[in-house]
């Protein structure tokens, strides 16, 4: 994996909590597939499969593709470049192919163009290591995790991306997942900077 190139991606996974995934998907995919809820273009899923293809495991990784609340026309994320006119919307479909196609580890990622917690009742295969990353409104945030975290394996890692302790700092869903997890018995593994991974031992 080329990790300078990888980082000058488009997206919002800054290099050292980047390396983190790769670290923590290496450790925790030897137990099952990786899955990231919230793709955008792809540049954490990449950092995920540079880990979990060690294994020779997966990553799927789940979005709509349509952008979170803070991407749309007239929002403070809002970038003209993921904003499809002819569809009337933002799609992030072509960046996250175009950045896959420069990697040979994105032989080991199968995206899927849906709602997570859609296919959340459907899904069968334990996971090694679950990355929630995708709406930050509670609701959004809190139905990923109770959807999802059944899914780990017993000694599976649940990552949570832009923790932030205080409002001013970024929005409180993420956090907020994060002290419920901690209550219903994960503990924390490893922090760093705003992302968190846990487990359940």
């Amino acid at each position: 994996m080329d990790f300078q190139h990888l980082n000058s991606l488009k997206g919002f996974m800054p290099s050292h909590e980047g390396l983190a995934l790769t670290k923590w998907a290496k450790k925790f995919s030897h137990y099952g597939p990786a899955l990231e809820i919230g793709t955008f273009g792809a540049k954490s899923t990449l950092y995920i499969a540079a880990g979990s293809a060690i294994h020779s495991q997966l990553v799927y990784t789940i979005d709509h593709h349509s952008g979170s609340e803070e991407h749309q026309l007239g929002e403070e994320y809002f970038d003209p470049e993921i904003y499809d006119e002819s569809l009337g919307r933002v799609n992030t479909v072509p960046l996250m192919q175009a950045n896959l196609q420069q990697f040979d580890e994105s032989k080991w990622i199968v995206p899927i163009l849906a709602n997570a917690n859609s296919i959340a009742p459907s899904w069968g295969t334990e996971l090694g290591f679950l990355f929630i990353d995708g709406s930050h409104t509670e609701e959004s945030a809190m139905n990923d995790y109770e959807n999802w975290n059944s899914k780990l394996h017993p000694h599976g890692a649940l990552v949570i991306h832009d923790i932030y302790e205080k409002p001013e700092d970024g929005g409180q869903a993420p956090f907020l997942i994060y002290q419920k997890a901690l209550k219903e018995g994960f503990q924390l593994y490893e922090r760093v900077d705003t992302i968190v991974c846990l487990t359940r031992n």
